[in-house]
């Protein structure tokens, strides 16, 4: 008894180290297995946990709305989605719950819809979830990306919901080279653009360019060219994001307000028939923001990203700290060390599933990690400890 009471205190810190060793090992792609929790998804775009129950939100692009209920794994449709234009990448796009969920039951929405010339443009909007009655109401349209364009791409959509804001990001609708500016440089409208709006759908005082005439007040930062995933840091508060290069040059960027991100004066991508540069690369000095990680020029190696959230969970202790993001081109969800300013990637999972990976989120509970395959009859995939 006496040798073990002697031996006692020097528990806590063998626990300590132990944990400490832990958290220096190298990330594993094989410490996890992958759960298919649902299937025949159609072209499922994105997914969120709502506070406190554990179930989940799933948009469709063609307008389907679905719940899945963690307490018995059933996937219920759900009524009451916006009128969505579905063709090219557009239709239900990105949700996410507000943050007083609890109280408002309000769910915001991006969609991609169309005007009576058959023009599309992004739409962002809220509606408060009747579970009851299985369906969305009371739906209100916050902001209309103006103006419509004969285009059906790079609509962006991704959602970051806070205390009084909303932020959304915006693609450049595959116009490189409309106008003589080039869309994403021009301020008086919102393309290749972040927004931040009020809760309401107002454009908040304090925006860079609020108040300035010939300019789109909504704008938080600019320049980018196809925005596909967006989440806070758990640590700095820092926005982050990650968008679609040309034919490579896909970026991981962290968002500055008034920033100026380049495209596509700058950009280290190539022209997707050529294979030529079309602009030069960041560099020192030349204005724009850097990305703080870009992947190559070609498709070979390029990242084209869709869906990110960094891992706060407690299911894969070596995974802290790390960001994940789904991979569409080359079908896995990557994850990311990140250390010093340095984003490298530690390792590819759900690498030959045999899907594209559009979106991916942690659960609150369980710290597993749930995320959807993309294209007709998607999957539900959840990632749990091999043990």
């Amino acid at each position: 008894m006496t040798a073990v009471a002697r031996r006692t205190p020097f528990l806590p810190a063998l626990l300590a180290l132990a944990f400490t060793v832990l958290a220096l090992l190298p990330a594993r792609a094989d410490g996890y297995r992958a759960e298919t929790l649902a299937q025949g998804l159609d072209r499922p775009w994105a997914l969120a946990f709502l506070p406190s129950s554990g179930d989940l939100v799933i948009t469709g692009r063609g307008g389907a709305l679905w719940l899945w209920q963690a307490e018995n794994g059933a996937l219920q449709s759900l009524a009451g989605a916006p009128e969505v234009d579905a063709r090219g990448q557009g239709g239900l796009l990105d949700i996410t719950p507000a943050p007083d969920f609890a109280e408002t039951a309000q769910l915001y929405l991006a969609w991609s819809g169309a005007d009576a010339r058959g023009h599309t443009a992004t739409h962002l909007g809220r509606a408060r979830l009747d579970r009851a009655g299985q369906a969305l109401r009371d739906l209100e349209l916050l902001y209309v990306a103006e103006p419509f364009l004969n285009a059906q791409g790079h609509y962006g959509a991704r959602i970051v919901v806070e205390r009084d804001h909303v932020f959304l990001g915006l693609g450049d609708r595959q116009r490189k080279d409309f106008g003589p500016d080039h869309i994403a440089q021009d301020l008086s409208n919102a393309y290749g653009a972040v927004i931040r709006l009020g809760r309401d759908g107002s454009v908040p005082p304090d925006n860079p360019f609020a108040g300035q005439p010939g300019v789109e007040g909504a704008i938080w930062s600019y320049g980018h060219r196809n925005i596909q995933a967006m989440a806070r840091h758990p640590e700095t508060g820092a926005l982050w994001l990650a968008e679609h290069g040309e034919s490579g040059g896909d970026e991981i960027n962290i968002v500055e307000r008034g920033g100026n991100y380049g495209w596509p004066l700058a950009s280290f991508g190539v022209d997707y028939r050529s294979g030529r540069a079309f602009a030069p690369p960041h560099q020192p000095g030349d204005g724009f923001i850097a990305p703080v990680h870009h992947w190559p020029a070609g498709r070979a190696d390029n990242f084209p990203p869709s869906g990110m959230v960094f891992y706060d969970g407690e299911a894969f202790p070596n995974w802290r700290g790390h960001l994940l993001i789904g991979n569409l081109r080359h079908q896995y969800l990557g994850l990311f060390a990140i250390e010093d300013g340095q984003v490298t990637q530690a390792a590819r999972l759900l690498d030959g599933a045999g899907w594209r990976i559009r979106d991916v989120a942690v659960g609150p509970d369980d710290g597993f990690i749930y995320a959807i395959g993309d294209g007709p009859g998607a999957p539900l995939l959840r990632l749990v400890p091999a043990e």
